[in-house]
């Protein structure tokens, strides 16, 4: 089951938190463990499980175009983590919508400046071709780090609509774990101060 943990070490990390990684990551462990499926021959039960259980929770999602967008705006991902090109279509064709939105508020907003602004501002003008050429100049790109994003401006400001980091509760809970881990009932003597120190070790011993 070795697919399943690195799936929720993924989903459940602290660096990878865009919601981009999700459609891919569900996606690659329903692959792999089709695979595992047809190479097991004492856990099919368990796998047969364990797929039903992903397309019932996730089912939806995996075709939401939302989702599949933030996925391809992810530079790690773009178009690579499927071959379904209906999916991938879903996709571009609700980042190319935003793109067009994205340009005609542009647009929009130049028009209700002042008057000198107003003389100018054909030179700003970002035109709905330009905003697809850089969709595809982004999908054409061999880089795959965030960084790759600030070459696409027009692409860039839907993917941080998209992709914005959620906050969540994962890293209060294991903190909460390993205290408890610590503080157990034999130990309900040790001093706040000891305990403290302890905790700090315990979350940072990769650094000692």
């Amino acid at each position: 089951m070795s697919p399943v943990a690195k799936a929720l070490d993924v989903l459940q990390g602290e660096t990878n938190v865009q919601m981009g990684w999700l459609v891919p990551t569900i996606t690659l462990l329903k692959t792999k463990l089709q695979q595992l499926n047809v190479a097991s021959k004492f856990c099919e039960p368990l796998i047969a499980a364990l797929l039903s259980g992903l397309e019932k929770r996730f089912g939806e999602m995996l075709t939401d175009p939302e989702l599949i967008a933030a996925a391809i705006l992810v530079p790690k991902f773009k178009t690579c983590w499927t071959s379904d090109e209906n999916i991938l279509k879903l996709g571009l064709d609700y980042i190319r919508s935003h793109l067009d939105c994205q340009a005609e508020n542009h647009i929009s907003d130049h028009s209700q400046s002042s008057e000198e602004e107003d003389f100018f501002s054909s030179l700003k003008k970002t035109s709905p071709l330009e905003t697809t050429q850089q969709l595809d100049a982004y999908l054409g790109c061999p880089r795959d780090t965030v960084e790759v994003l600030k070459s696409f401006p027009a692409v860039c400001q839907v993917s941080l609509k998209l992709n914005t980091a959620l906050p969540a509760s994962a890293a209060c809970e294991r903190l909460f774990t390993v205290a408890g881990l610590i503080f157990r009932p034999k130990r309900a003597r040790t001093a706040s101060k000891n305990f403290e120190n302890q905790l700090l070790l315990r979350l940072n011993k990769a650094y000692w």
